[in-house]
């Protein structure tokens, strides 16, 4: 655009939608909920981890220009190798959320004072299911 870039991947969003099945899936308003403890459940059910894993491989691209997912994304990331039932429904509520919000991206103006400012928070112990540290960086 003349007055600025922007970056946005609407395209590859609305693919991914209908590569998993997802058409008429009804958008959700946020990618997890306040109150959602996903852990290792270990009794719930497994389901297919080749699917689970693409699902994940195409969320993690997102993150590239939607900061919004990084933190619902990793979290799921970390049940690749045994991935339940509750981990699946949770990455189908990220991509339900991005169905609904698929022309979001970030925008650059041009001819501004652009000043990149990161931020970083640490929860020592916070981790439900091994009590590690974790951390995250926007």
């Amino acid at each position: 655009m003349n007055d600025g870039t922007f970056v946005s991947q609407g395209k590859y969003i609305k693919d991914m939608i209908k590569k998993f099945g997802l058409q008429e899936a009804k958008p959700m308003s946020t990618p997890m909920g306040t109150n959602d403890q996903l852990g290792s459940d270990a009794s719930g059910n497994m389901v297919d981890q080749k699917l689970y894993r693409s699902m994940i491989g195409s969320l993690l691209y997102v993150t590239v220009s939607r900061p919004d997912v990084m933190f619902s994304v990793c979290k799921c990331a970390r049940y690749q190798a045994s991935p339940r039932e509750s981990h699946l429904k949770a990455t189908k509520r990220i991509l339900r959320y991005l169905k609904g919000t698929h022309d979001v991206g970030l925008w650059y103006p041009m001819r501004s004072n652009f000043e990149l400012i990161g931020y970083s928070n640490s929860d020592y112990g916070g981790c439900k299911i091994d009590r590690m540290s974790t951390s995250g960086t926007c």
